[in-house]
């Protein structure tokens, strides 16, 4: 049943494969700020996975091995924000703003032979006898391996921040890194390790755009999505599991824009095309709002250099 030319199945199918990207890096930034690292390049990694990914799908035919190469790009690149940072300790923020500026540029660079080309296609998971299932199959069952990893990736994330050691650790340090150190934890490593996974989850997004949600490489591919990411990340509280929401929240604000415009709106293009951004806006207002309550679960080192020596 159709709404107004909008089918609600194919809305909400199209909206978890839309929120992928976001989900992906939100949860890797999610990860290196618990340990106290605020990067704010999640956008220069998320498109340098999406240039790196391409590269290697299309070389090597096989759009596992481009999903690998995305999520090596994406580490590649938080690595450089890694040594600067936790090793010459620059501020954390410019070197991000900076980090993103450097992706954005390298992966224009590294582009320019690769417009026009289609990359190997990322097929449906499961048999096509569940896919067409009436409303069930198109939204549980009708999607590529890279949509159900994502939720796995929310799973398992919430599962080591809450009930493990390494959560802990990692969680002690983004809340004191010097009480953490006076325990001796190594607090360098474990930020570093923090922010090779947030790169990795990034360039994995990214790539996913590449590889199925366009599928070319156009430059600017991501579009913004690593700003929206870092929003989530503080929509979320930093919760995983609110992580999830929030993805689903703008995934379904793009879409609902795509398919209104699709449709036949009356409401102008421009305004349906900055809705999502909006709408992001909005909510970041909202939950920043009586006295700061996502605030209050941000870590108390959250942006803070860490020197041995202090």
């Amino acid at each position: 049943m159709d709404f107004g030319g909008i089918n609600p199945v194919i809305l909400i199918a199209s909206l978890m494969v839309a929120s992928v990207p976001i989900l992906l890096a939100a949860l890797g930034e999610l990860v290196t700020e618990k340990a106290g690292v605020l990067n704010l390049g999640v956008e220069g990694m998320m498109i340098m996975g999406a240039i790196c990914g391409f590269i290697t799908a299309v070389h090597s035919g096989s759009p596992v091995a481009g999903f690998v190469g995305g999520a090596l790009g994406g580490a590649a690149l938080s690595l450089v924000f890694a040594f600067v940072t936790q090793v010459l300790l620059a501020n954390q923020v410019a070197t991000g703003l900076a980090l993103t500026l450097f992706g954005l540029g390298l992966s224009s660079l590294m582009g320019q032979n690769y417009n026009g080309i289609k990359p190997p296609l990322t097929g449906a998971l499961l048999p096509a006898t569940l896919r067409e299932i009436p409303v069930v199959g198109p939204i549980v069952f009708g999607h590529d391996w890279m949509v159900y990893l994502s939720i796995l990736v929310v799973a398992a994330v919430w599962w080591v921040l809450k009930a493990t050691r390494l959560g802990l650790i990692l969680r002690a340090v983004g809340e004191s890194h010097e009480a953490a150190h006076a325990l001796g934890y190594r607090v360098r490593l474990i930020r570093l390790g923090a922010i090779a996974f947030g790169g990795a989850l990034a360039g994995l997004g990214g790539a996913y755009i590449s590889l199925v949600r366009v599928p070319q490489w156009v430059d600017g591919i991501t579009a913004g999505a690593g700003w929206i990411a870092l929003a989530i990340v503080v929509f979320a509280s930093w919760k995983p599991w609110r992580a999830l929401i929030g993805a689903y929240l703008f995934g379904g604000i793009t879409v609902l824009q795509l398919n209104l415009q699709a449709a036949g709106s009356r409401i102008p293009v421009e305004y349906l095309s900055m809705s999502p951004y909006l709408v992001t806006i909005l909510v970041l207002v909202i939950m920043s709002s009586g006295r700061g309550r996502a605030a209050l679960n941000a870590p108390a080192a959250l942006g803070q250099n860490f020197h041995a020596t202090r």
